[in-house]
């Protein structure tokens, strides 16, 4: 009999303790909670942002090709007369409205850039980042005419270049802030909010309330 045949077997011994190993966590395939990533993690965030960079850059392009190519006193016929292009100077708010007050706008569209990007870094309903990020990239397109534009900052006027029928000529971000304000009115009629959540003051269904008396 050979020496490693007549040695004893660690595991048969009651007398050597059984040392187990502790598995050690994949850290690479834990996923990361949604509040550790922080709130501009969220995919709704980023769609808002996104969204409004898109309306902002289409508006400034037309805009700049609308002052480039149109002469005030020649409009474009696109639909006879019922659809023209345009060219105006707007010191009022969209569709040229409180022509009076363009410093008070000024103020105000600030103040909406301002609330829609605090809303929008704790959102998660993607239906509240569509209707936010068309009302952010509008109000940032007009906000930059009223602040680089002539006659000066605060002071500026919009331009403006689309004409259909009786209606105010407008621009890209006027639509997108009209749009954008339908949606979010709907939104808040329907009872969706932005985090995603169900109303405070909505009744419990029937299956809801079964399901907590079965618990019980």
């Amino acid at each position: 009999m050979t020496d490693e045949a007549s040695r004893p077997d660690p595991a048969a011994d009651p007398a050597v303790p059984k040392v187990e190993e502790t598995p050690v966590p994949d850290t690479a395939q834990t996923p990361v909670p949604a509040t550790a990533r922080g709130p501009v993690g969220r995919p709704a965030t980023r769609a808002l942002f996104v969204l409004a960079i898109l309306i902002y850059v289409a508006d400034l392009v037309t805009k700049v090709l609308a002052v480039h190519y149109i002469d005030p006193a020649d409009p474009i016929s696109i639909i006879g007369d019922t659809v023209t292009l345009t060219l105006v100077r707007n010191p009022g708010a969209a569709f040229s409205m409180a022509t009076g007050m363009t410093w008070l706008l000024t103020l105000v569209a600030i103040g909406v850039v301002i609330g829609v990007v605090k809303i929008g870094r704790t959102l998660q309903s993607r239906w509240w980042a569509l209707g936010l990020g068309l009302v952010l990239g509008g109000a940032l397109g007009n906000l930059t005419d009223r602040l680089f534009r002539s006659p000066g900052p605060l002071q500026g006027h919009v331009v403006d270049f689309v004409s259909v029928g009786w209606w105010p000529v407008f621009n890209v971000a006027d639509s997108s802030i009209v749009c954008g304000a339908v949606l979010l009115v709907v939104l808040t009629v329907f009872g969706i909010e932005p985090t995603g959540k169900e109303p405070t003051g909505k009744e419990p269904t029937e299956s809801e309330t079964s399901g907590k008396e079965t618990r019980q």
